[in-house]
Formats: C-alpha cells, sequence, structure tokens
C-alpha cells in the first residue's frame, strides 16, 4: 500500500474509486465539506475535479497498487467550511485550527484491513509536507455499539486516538472535537 496526494494525476483512480460506488453516498464526490454540490452525479464530478486542478481540494489517497482503495479529506480550514454540528462547534472551538480532516472512504472491498488509518496517517504526513499547523477533525465514537463502517463519514475515535490527537471535546451524539499539532517536514 502507498498513500499518494491527491492530484490531477492521481484523479484519474480517484475519480474510478467513486464511480465504483456510484458517487459515493448518492453523488457527493466529497463535495459536502467544500460547498453544496451542484446536483447531478456529472456536475459534482466536475466540480470536483475542478477543485483538484485548483488545488483547493486534497486528500491523501491510498493505493493498492494501481488501484486507489480508499482516503483521507483533508484541507485548509477555509476551503472546508461546512462541518456537521457548527453550533456546539464554535462554543468550543479553543483556538481556529490550520487544518480539518473531513470524511474518509474506503472500498468496499477493503473494509475492515485498517486502510482509514494508513490514510489518515498519510494525510498528516502530507500536512507536515505543506507546512503543518493544527489539524482539527470531528471522528465517531463507536466504541460499545454497533456501526456500519460505510456510515463513518469521518472514521472513527480510535484511529484519531492512535495518531495522537487530543480530545477536546464531545460534538454532537457520537462525534468528539480533537485537534493535533503537526510540525512542519521539509
Amino acid at each position: 500500500m502507498t498513500v499518494k496526494a491527491l492530484d490531477p494525476e492521481t484523479w484519474p483512480a480517484y475519480a474510478r474509486l467513486i464511480e465504483k460506488h456510484n458517487g459515493v453516498w448518492g453523488g457527493c464526490w466529497c463535495l459536502g465539506f467544500h460547498q453544496k454540490g451542484t446536483g447531478s452525479f456529472e456536475q459534482n464530478r466536475d466540480v470536483k475535479h475542478q477543485l483538484v486542478c485548483e488545488g483547493k481540494s486534497k486528500a491523501a489517497v491510498v493505493f493498492d497498487g494501481e488501484n486507489a482503495i480508499g482516503w483521507c479529506n483533508y484541507g485548509r480550514r477555509e476551503l472546508l467550511p461546512r462541518i456537521k454540528h457548527k453550533k456546539h462547534y464554535a462554543t468550543v472551538v479553543q483556538e481556529e485550527a490550520d487544518w480539518r480532516i473531513t470524511c474518509f472512504f474506503i472500498d468496499r472491498d477493503y473494509r475492515g484491513r485498517g486502510i482509514a488509518q494508513i490514510a489518515l496517517n498519510g494525510a498528516l504526513e502530507l500536512i507536515a509536507l505543506e507546512g503543518g499547523g493544527l489539524v482539527e477533525s470531528f471522528p465517531e465514537d463507536a466504541s460499545g455499539r454497533k456501526t456500519s463502517g460505510a456510515f463513518l463519514y469521518n472514521a472513527t475515535l480510535s484511529i484519531f486516538d492512535r495518531a495522537g490527537f487530543d480530545r477536546i471535546e464531545k460534538i454532537g451524539m457520537h462525534h468528539w472535537l480533537v485537534t493535533k499539532q503537526v510540525n512542519a517536514q521539509a
């Protein structure tokens, strides 16, 4: 397994993975935290492709050989303004983050194999290469209850714990605001 940045070169493999899964979550194309999708599968695909080409949509894409098998979407906070539990978030945020991790997706044929952890670690490495800074995310605490991995859009709290994130506060019924300071890497 290797991790590569989502860019025009990796776009075709990324797009094949999304198309395999019918656009992921009803044709979202991982736009939900950027902006509202424009509606159709094709329109969302075009918007996402344009954002990738402009460097405004980032992800750590996990590859098995030449095939993309999952990703962790991240980006500068201002490029990912839409989050769930925004009102509660506004009351607990201690310091504005530089980066946000907003969603994960893993190919149904690879779920349960630790791909989300690989994607998260890859995203943190890519963030370090882009200057580092404070990273925030909103994973779901799935401990003690049965949850389908297909619906964990921001992965589980446990993978963020393993990656060294600090739990700030529970927001929503099962989600947590977590943060980690990532140092710049040359």
